[in-house]
């Protein structure tokens, strides 16, 4: 059975039985589904009701002619382009015209020629079915053409076959969808963006590894600069089959933009890791001074109770400011931008590691940097370089097999960047941790960090912050030493009268 005809739905209409039995018994052999009517008001409901590919219409009818129900049919939105071949015993010239006029495709004279009736049923419902996914293809193209999401299709060289408007703006390509793009698609984005994780990202025209590896999302990033957020654009491929616009060797490619949730995500991670050191520091003291006056109160005079009661008045008055700062701080709408005009000084990096170790409890951090290194400035705040030092001393000493690492620090500096080199002797990472360790929202990623409740989501963060100011991340294990490196390569200000820039 031909698969086509099987699709093909013919609507027959005929007010004599002997005509409809003839017609049904021709079409169902060949294939096609078919609907009877007996007269033009029948034929009308049954349309209406099934959308057919095409309608067989005797002319000659009682109630409503052929040439009626042919121009109430054109008028119908639904049913106006549904093909129609005129029945009919009438040959005279006024007779064509009129159902030409009605909106008639094509006439058959009866008595018909079987033979001929089925080559003209076979062309125009293939032809029918033609336009049809015409129709489709462009309702598809209008929707995608008006998507919020970016849409490209590119085939297996990398060259862009279409994009869609908001592809196009995303892109920063001709907003005329007739003007061609002369660049691959690896090119266009080389230009304009950071591509992370660069271990999910090929150097070809065409992307490797293999495309929809759901544990290696891919981002575009443009770095944020002094009066802009970082811009985020997830990349996901699409199967072929899922648009009439590609061929089966094109790539569909959906850019997404993810700015407001990594963002989101980043602010939350600050505002976790704040709220865990805050809330610890005053709690401290106030349950060890509670838990010496628990069991030791008769060994200590008036004076000393007293003095340890003060200390933990002071420390629930600390808590207290401190879970105000935290409301007060849930009010704040607007983010603090990842970089501006203010950097930090390089040279506060080691008294800043020498704080966090006495915070953190770790005694074994040292520290070593070049001349050059300590007279530079950093395109970073010192609360966010805080906060992701914070977050690789933690790492070090959580998965430390005694939890007391030897930490090195390291500060390099060139004429553009300055390097902080952070390396452990705790653990050695698997080939499958240090590919995804930048990933974010990878859920391997808590086998390192051991994501627990109030740090936050870990590297996968701290490399969303590094990659947002135009730095970059890479992580290896230590050699020959246990261990892992952690590099940071920061971007640095340069002073040029009297204001910085990077």
């Amino acid at each position: 059975m031909n698969k086509m005809h099987a699709k093909s739905t013919i609507l027959v209409v005929d007010d004599e039985p002997a005509g409809r039995e003839v017609l049904y018994g021709l079409l169902t052999v060949d294939g096609y589904a078919v609907a009877l009517a007996q007269n033009g008001t029948e034929a009308l409901e049954k349309a209406r009701a099934t959308t057919p590919d095409l309608i067989l219409l005797d002319v000659m009818m009682p109630d409503i002619d052929g040439f009626e129900v042919c121009r109430q049919l054109r008028k119908n939105p639904e049913l106006a382009e549904v093909p129609i071949i005129m029945l009919t015993a009438l040959d005279d010239r006024d007779s064509l015209l009129e159902g030409i006029e009605a909106g008639a495709d094509d006439f058959i004279s009866k008595p018909f020629d079987r033979q001929e009736l089925r080559a003209r049923v076979r062309t125009i419902t293939r032809l029918n079915r033609f336009r049809r996914l015409l129709t489709e293809r462009n309702k598809f193209q209008w929707v995608i053409d008006h998507a919020d999401d970016g849409y490209i299709i590119i085939d297996n060289s990398g060259e862009i076959q279409y994009a869609n408007r908001q592809a196009r703006a995303y892109l920063n390509l001709p907003t005329n969808p007739d003007t061609p793009i002369t660049e691959p698609f690896q090119t266009i984005v080389k230009k304009q963006f950071r591509r992370e994780p660069k271990a999910a990202w090929g150097t070809k025209k065409i992307l490797s590894p293999v495309p929809n590896d759901a544990e290696s999302p891919r981002y575009l990033v443009r770095p944020e600069t002094a009066t802009a957020h970082a811009f985020w654009l997830q990349v996901d491929f699409l199967p072929t089959s899922s648009t009439p616009m590609a061929r089966p060797t094109d790539w569909v490619i959906r850019l997404r933009d993810v700015t407001t949730k990594m963002l989101l995500q980043r602010d939350m991670w600050q505002f976790q890791a704040m709220i865990a050191h805050k809330l610890r520091a005053p709690i401290v003291p106030v349950i060890a001074t509670a838990d010496l006056l628990a069991t030791e109160v008769d060994s200590f005079s008036k004076e000393e109770i007293a003095m340890l009661t003060q200390r933990a008045l002071n420390g629930i008055n600390r808590l207290r400011e401190t879970v105000e700062d935290i409301v007060r701080f849930t009010d704040i709408t607007q983010s603090v931008p990842i970089s501006g005009l203010n950097g930090l000084p390089s040279a506060q990096i080691e008294p800043m590691l020498a704080a966090l170790g006495t915070a953190l409890d770790i005694d074994n951090i040292s520290f070593s940097g070049n001349g050059s290194a300590t007279d530079t400035t950093i395109a970073i705040p010192p609360e966010t370089l805080n906060t992701i030092l914070r977050e690789l001393l933690l790492n070090a000493k959580k998965f430390h097999p005694e939890q007391t690492p030897q930490i090195d620090v390291s500060v390099a500096a060139t004429d553009t960047a300055v390097t902080i080199t952070v390396a452990d002797d705790g653990v050695t990472l698997s080939p499958e941790q240090l590919k995804h360790i930048w990933t974010p929202y990878y859920q391997g990623e808590k086998f390192f960090t051991g994501e627990a409740g109030g740090i936050g989501l870990g590297l996968p963060m701290v490399a969303s912050l590094v990659w947002s100011i135009n730095g970059d991340c890479r992580a290896y294990n230590r050699t020959p030493a246990p261990g892992v490196v952690i590099e940071l390569q920061l971007p640095i200000r340069k002073h040029h009268g009297g204001r910085f820039n990077g």
